[in-house]
């Protein structure tokens, strides 16, 4: 089933997960699962409710540990980095539902994002190229985060991962609960981030979108890669057709643990 590019067709990788198993107890989420982000690169995640596609974000981020297999970042194996030390080495998470810090101000919010860094001057740079991206938010950087609109606060929380200075963003479900406006503006923008040098690895049920931006996927059922391949490859898979893109009545998605 796998429709996958040659490696001289992809980049070098910059994220690279090789037989990771990851069990909340006795409970198994991943199973032997790889992927692969080549810098430079969008690659997306699909795949229904409690699939485990929620665990892989926190399996990258170090919030939970796989029992085996390897994840490896820029060439070195991060398997025991804590979470702290990844977003250090350029690892930036922008999490389902934003959760962002409500009582805290804007600009509050945006600096937590460089909480691992003491570069002022840098740090100052990169607000702007924030407030850049994102202009609305410059005009609320005094008001409390939990009083802006859903797009506005996805705005702010993309704007705190990038103050890490990323190489790699993670982004889980940007555009849940957002409006269709919202949701192309958000997605204009993960491209604008892409083409300034950051790559990206985002999970979306919004499947069109995803792979209408993204240069490679992954489908993900009940914890293992079923399908993988080039975007476009994707959006021309029946499967993918019937499951994801609404030419045809999704079936439902596996009922059993929760291991999203």
């Amino acid at each position: 089933m796998d429709e996958q590019p040659t490696p001289s067709q992809r980049p070098p990788p910059l994220l690279e997960f090789k037989d990771v198993n990851t069990y909340y107890g006795e409970l198994h989420v991943l199973k032997d699962v790889d992927y692969r982000v080549g810098q430079g690169e969008i690659v997306c995640l699909l795949g229904g409710n409690a699939c485990g596609k929620s665990t892989t974000m926190k399996t990258i981020l170090g919030i939970v540990k796989p029992k085996s297999g390897t994840i490896s970042y820029a060439g070195e194996r991060i398997n025991d980095l804590p979470t702290a030390q990844r977003v250090k080495r350029g690892i930036a998470p922008v999490p389902e539902a934003r959760r962002l810090f409500p009582r805290m101000t804007v600009l509050e919010n945006l600096e937590m994002g460089a909480f691992t860094r003491d570069d002022l001057v840098e740090i100052e740079a990169d607000k702007e190229r924030v407030f850049g991206l994102f202009p609305r938010i410059k005009e609320r950087l005094k008001q409390q985060a939990g009083t802006l609109s859903g797009g506005e606060q996805q705005m702010v929380a993309i704007g705190r991962a990038l103050m890490a200075r990323p190489k790699l963003l993670c982004m889980d479900e940007p555009s849940m609960g957002l409006s269709p406006a919202f949701v192309e503006q958000v997605f204009d923008i993960i491209q604008v981030i892409n083409r300034q040098g950051t790559s990206i690895f985002m999970v979306e049920q919004n499947a069109n979108m995803a792979l209408s931006i993204a240069n490679y996927g992954y489908v993900l059922q009940t914890g293992q890669v079923v399908l993988h391949g080039s975007a476009q490859s994707l959006r021309d898979n029946e499967m993918v057709q019937q499951a994801y893109l609404g030419e045809m009545k999704a079936e439902p998605a596996p009922v059993g643990a929760n291991g999203d």
